[in-house]
């Protein structure tokens, strides 16, 4: 399983490198990235972004079903990992005690802080089907996923 997870995410790579390469803008960048998670992981029943603004994390680009559009900083698994600044992994969220749900589709989920020069851009958020999904290898490659996602970040999003 974890060789598979590894190449899968070794692909996902190489593909996020090539959209990145022939195309800058932000919202571009995020909406094809979050179609490329989201067709690589099955389970996946929510990928996306949610962007800091104004104080408070909005939906972004994703691919899922009608989701949560506000959270606040502290709030829910993407507000604690956004206000952390740190991966967050919850294996099961209805153990979850700071846990929003948004589609009851959804038992585990990592999120992924964006921070660019030392600044809060967003969380990426996966959302998936199965319990106990993310693990140490998912933490790796989301972080290097987004990573790369900010190496190509030129503008503020709203100005893209």
């Amino acid at each position: 399983m974890s060789k598979n997870k590894i190449a899968t995410y070794e692909l996902v790579l190489a593909q996020l490198k090539g959209l990145l390469e022939i195309e800058t803008n932000w919202i571009a960048n995020l909406a094809n990235s979050s179609a490329l998670l989201n067709e690589s992981f099955p389970e996946t029943v929510f990928a996306g972004y949610y962007l800091f603004t104004e104080g408070k994390l909005v939906l972004g680009p994703f691919q899922g079903k009608v989701s949560c559009t506000r959270i606040a900083l502290g709030k829910g698994v993407c507000g604690e990992a956004a206000e952390k600044g740190s991966t967050l992994i919850v294996e099961d969220v209805t153990k979850h005690k700071n846990y929003i749900s948004c589609d009851s589709a959804a038992v585990s989920e990592i999120v992924v802080p964006m921070i660019h020069n030392e600044k809060l851009l967003g969380v990426l958020d996966l959302d998936s089907r199965l319990l106990a999904s993310y693990d140490q290898i998912d933490r790796e490659y989301l972080e290097k996923f987004v990573h790369l996602l900010l190496a190509n970040f030129k503008k503020e999003p709203s100005h893209s």
